[in-house]
């Protein structure tokens, strides 16, 4: 079993202290094998904001995976969002742009999807990089789980803008898929959901999980803040935990439970000997 806390968003200094102390403690006391962190550390790239930001990151016992997000690069100060947009998220959170976690079981790729050239909060990959993630996921041993972490998802909610989604997402989960990917993990939207490949791509005899994180800041859309809990007893069974805020208690509880298993070709959702789905 291994087991993965998954947030996102955090959009430094926009967060509730009570929230970011919660969450350190829920994460150094369930001790999982790693934290994900899939973009968005700060609102405005500023150093103040990322010395907040890695403070945090400082804070927790566990290894830590992290991939920028459109935020972490600079908005208004155009020389610098041209020159040098990663120099502030190098300095303080991390060298490596595309991070890379493994061990015995997990095989955790992260991908750069942020373009500095778009004065917007779209993102996209290249084929270089699909390329370099799909050949890290094939050097992997048959049995190792899968997975890929990007700030922009792959696919969004019920509802979304599919504008929102990584730009040439097609060819890139293409790629990907024929690599094996068995687990997509994404943040940007600021909502929670689970979701799989097959809807939108339909690729033959690939089908993996698309989990999306909510936002741990105060920009919240519509939800409390929240974040995932993965817990993998092998490649094809996975268990997910949304735990969210409840301000009753200032505590995280369990909003919400899915269990997911890879049968014939496909994921199913069980929970409790039948079918649940994903909350609209």
């Amino acid at each position: 079993m291994r087991t993965i806390v998954h947030t996102s968003d955090l959009h430094f200094p926009r967060v509730d202290g009570r929230v970011m102390a919660s969450l350190a403690t829920y994460i150094n006391g369930l001790s999982p094998d790693l934290v994900v962190v899939s973009g968005d550390l700060t609102q405005r790239a500023r150093r103040s904001q990322f010395l907040r930001a890695a403070a945090f990151l400082k804070s927790l016992a566990p290894p830590v995976l992290v991939v920028p997000g459109n935020h972490d690069v600079p908005m208004f100060n155009i020389p610098a969002r041209l020159l040098s947009p990663f120099a502030g998220y190098r300095q303080y959170i991390a060298e490596d742009l595309e991070p890379v976690f493994e061990d015995w079981a997990l095989l955790v790729v992260g991908l750069n999807s942020v373009r500095t050239v778009l004065f917007s909060d779209e993102g996209r990959l290249n084929v270089a990089q699909a390329e370099r993630a799909a050949e890290r996921l094939r050097l992997a041993a048959p049995d190792v789980v899968k997975i890929i972490v990007t700030h922009h998802p792959f696919d969004v909610p019920p509802g979304a803008e599919p504008a929102k989604m990584i730009g040439r997402s097609r060819m890139a989960m293409e790629r990907l898929s024929a690599a094996g990917a068995d687990i997509f993990l994404a943040g940007h939207l600021h909502v929670s959901h689970v979701g799989g490949t097959a809807t939108r791509y339909q690729i033959a005899g690939h089908s993996a999980l698309l989990v999306q994180a909510g936002t741990m800041s105060t920009r919240e859309r519509g939800e409390p803040n929240s974040f995932n809990v993965l817990r993998l007893a092998d490649r094809n069974s996975v268990t997910i935990d949304r735990m969210a805020w409840d301000r009753a208690t200032a505590t995280f509880t369990v909003r919400w439970q899915g269990a997911f298993r890879l049968t014939t070709g496909a994921w199913a959702a069980f929970e409790d000997g039948g079918t649940t789905r994903e909350p609209g």
